[in-house]
């Protein structure tokens, strides 16, 4: 099994954090999609990163449908509640935290365009989903020590890899003394292996 993906990719990681929870064995093979001889496009007729290729040579693509497939993979550091009100709130948590990430890949991707191209009306729009996102999760977050229960779960995952996205393409973004409880989050998430192994960078 081998997994396609970036080094920058906040989906990208957030499956490879997965992958390291769940201890399962792959080849990771590092392929962009904007490349000009990118292979993607064959494994993922939409183009996108991550893309889990079996050893059939059968894919699964979009992380949310990838990482529900590794956690009912092995029955270790479950990530999911099996079933109900439960399972639908962590899910909840990782459709919030990916529409950050949305946002935020939308608006750093508009500023690299040639300057009178761009539109300071488009990034200001999906920079405002980033500012009402970390407010909702800040707020869900209260003072609890986990996104959800007492443990790891994909919720706390989605998360890390969303802030970690923030980090790495939006320095102006002072989530971190606008939201201390997420900042207090992220710190704790940083000192595991699977989110210090995963840093994305250029």
């Amino acid at each position: 099994m081998k997994l396609i993906g970036t080094h920058t990719s906040p989906f990208v990681r957030k499956t490879r954090i997965v992958l390291a929870e769940k201890k399962i064995d792959y080849d990771y093979v590092v392929d962009s999609p904007w490349e000009a001889d990118t292979g993607v496009p064959s494994a993922n007729p939409l183009g996108k990163v991550p893309v889990l290729v079996f050893d059939d040579a059968g894919t699964l693509f979009d992380s949310r449908v990838i990482v529900e497939y590794l956690d009912s993979m092995t029955p270790n550091a479950k990530l999911f509640p099996a079933t109900g009100r439960e399972r639908i709130t962590i899910k909840r948590w990782e459709a919030l935290a990916d529409g950050i990430c949305d946002a935020a890949v939308a608006a750093f991707l508009e500023a690299r365009r040639p300057k009178k191209q761009q539109s300071p009306e488009w990034i200001a729009r999906q920079r405002d989903k980033v500012d009402r996102g970390l407010a909702a999760l800040a707020a869900d977050l209260g003072e609890s020590p986990w996104c959800f229960g007492n443990a790891l779960s994909l919720a706390d995952i989605a998360v890390g890899a969303m802030l970690g996205y923030l980090v790495f393409r939006f320095p102006d973004i002072d989530w971190q003394t606008q939201y201390p409880n997420l900042a207090r989050l992220y710190e704790k998430l940083m000192t595991r292996p699977s989110f210090q192994e995963t840093v994305p960078h250029a």
